[in-house]
């Protein structure tokens, strides 16, 4: 990921931290918050997908898997 994307990404999560904390301050309950969030978080990978953490999740899964199965 390039700077100019993690930029956006930044700017992006601040958004959503700033949404979240406006829903809470009018009332909406923790589950409506954590729904928003986790909704808006999602929307911001797939418009700005991090690969490099793709890649160590990715090779992190398949570790777990080998030593699960022997593979």
């Amino acid at each position: 990921m390039d700077e100019r994307d993690r930029a956006q990404r930044v700017v992006g999560l601040k958004a959503i931290e700033a949404k979240a904390k406006e829903m809470a301050d009018q009332g909406a309950d923790a589950l409506e918050v954590r729904t928003f969030i986790k909704g808006a978080r999602g929307e911001l990978a797939r418009q700005k997908p991090d690969w490099q953490q793709y890649a160590k999740a990715a090779a992190a899964a398949e570790g777990a898997q080998s030593k699960m199965y022997g593979f």
